[in-house]
């Protein structure tokens, strides 16, 4: 039973090429293709209707290189580490496989990867699914057989069969300085409420026991229409989600005025009690430099507002620091709010140029040495505030997810923790027969900086 490491990055996940998807595979004359999808769970719903549209078409998935007649890369561009990222990956799929068609945000960049791999053999951008389409006939062309085409209903994924994120909308309004996701994806552009709803009733109908809701800005959904039912419809459709008997999570939510009228479906049991807000720092001169809303007193007051509605509310966070400019007294404001704010999951990480965004040209970098020096001292705070939160839940009983099971126990997740990025409860007591997406109930004994340990009371 692994635990996560505690640096783990909220904007990365790992290469998905290791997932079991002997149950989507091809006949034996089919083709097949491989999937490498990097970076953020946006990127990997991407890859999962990409693979879905595939299958459908009679292509087999192959989960190694070599079982792939082509290879799909999935990349990240958010930051200059993860084009590298990117880069490598790209580079281990030419030389293990040699036929390798290139996507997702950094595609938006064709000359970038091509200066690097000349032989990939397409390259294509973010949520381009028909041009890759285009690309896998004219590399791969399919040979569809309706004997053996057989699709799951809820498609192909690439996470456990028992959570599933749910992408609600596309692209982003914001204009913060450090980022260059609206270039790459777009403005705002949000699902029907409808098909939102059909393909999360799919999901839950096929045994998934937990939607993890996802956009860019998921509290703005639904705002770029000129039609809409109400004035904020990311209510409307939590509160339709939360009927579903499913658990239902919400990733970047932004900490505007009518994220308080989402509390009360928290306290009520529709929606899990569990905000992910981007904060990203709370000096407002910080703030102002990012473009971000300065308003970290403000913030304050409606954490607490949050807690008032919600006493079990689990808050999650991510910040910079190091940015341009960031004096010493702007980064120990950051950590007096922290303090203050008592945020239950932090995730940080140090600022880094990325190619076109408007921050490379602000004044007065942060050197390297800085930036690591406050990140320790970040993450020294940020897993104090943990530990003591958790040490406060020995001795309680809470309801857990089983995510794994091995022969020294179950891994499971409570409603304060969302897979890849958060905690884990270890149940080494009691596990004999569990089996992934079983809901159990466990007493905690006990705790460490960022998982929870307990024996399961139910069986």
């Amino acid at each position: 039973m692994a635990q996560n490491p505690p640096d783990l990055r909220p904007d990365r996940a790992q290469a998905r090429l290791d997932r079991d998807l002997s149950t989507v595979r091809a006949g034996r004359d089919q083709p097949t293709i491989g999937m490498v999808s990097l970076g953020c769970p946006k990127a990997l719903v991407d890859s999962e209707r990409i693979l879905t549209r595939l299958r459908a078409e009679g292509y087999g998935i192959s989960p190694d290189y070599s079982g792939a007649d082509a290879v799909i890369v999935n990349t990240c561009g958010f930051l200059d580490s993860a084009k590298a990222e990117s880069l490598d990956a790209i580079g281990e799929a030419l030389t293990a496989n040699g036929r390798v068609i290139v996507t997702g945000c950094l595609g938006a960049e064709p000359d970038y990867i091509t200066g690097a791999h000349p032989r990939v053999l397409a390259v294509t951008g973010p949520h381009q699914y028909e041009q890759v389409l285009d690309a896998v006939h004219a590399a791969v062309p399919p040979d569809p057989d309706p004997f053996v085409d057989l699709l799951p209903a809820s498609g192909v994924k690439l996470t456990p069969r028992h959570y599933s994120y749910l992408k609600i909308s596309e692209g982003c309004n914001h204009k913060c300085k450090f980022c260059v996701i609206p270039d790459m994806r777009g403005r705002l552009a949000s699902r029907p409420h409808k098909a939102v709803m059909r393909e999360a009733e799919k999901l839950v109908d096929s045994g998934v026991k937990e939607l993890l809701v996802i956009s860019q800005d998921t509290s703005a959904y639904g705002t770029d229409w000129s039609d809409r039912p109400s004035k904020f419809p990311i209510l409307d459709l939590a509160r339709d989600l939360g009927r579903l008997g499913a658990w239902v999570r919400m990733h970047y939510v932004y900490p505007y005025p009518h994220v308080r009228e989402l509390v009360p479906m928290m306290a009520e049991g529709g929606v899990l009690p569990y905000l992910d807000i981007p904060f990203q720092h709370a000096h407002p001169d910080t703030l102002k430099r990012m473009a971000r809303p300065a308003a970290a007193e403000r913030t304050l007051d409606e954490i607490a507002a949050w807690r008032r509605a919600c006493p079990d509310i689990t808050l999650r966070s991510t910040f910079i620091v190091g940015y341009p400019g960031e004096t010493e007294d702007e980064f120990q404001t950051l950590l007096d709010w922290l303090d203050e704010a008592q945020l239950d999951r932090v995730g940080c990480f140090q600022y880094e140029n990325v190619a076109g965004a408007r921050s490379n040209a602000l004044p007065d970098h942060v050197p390297d040495e800085v930036k690591q020096e406050r990140w320790d001292r970040f993450m020294e705070k940020a897993q104090a505030i943990s530990e003591a939160k958790l040490a406060a839940k020995v001795g309680t009983r809470l309801t857990a997810l089983v995510d794994a099971v091995d022969e020294e126990g179950a891994t499971c997740r409570t409603a304060a923790d969302a897979p890849e990025i958060d905690g884990n409860l270890f149940v080494d007591r009691g596990f004999e027969g569990l089996a992934p997406g079983d809901m159990i109930e466990v007493e905690v004994d006990e705790a460490g900086e960022y998982d929870l340990w307990g024996a399961r009371v139910d069986a």
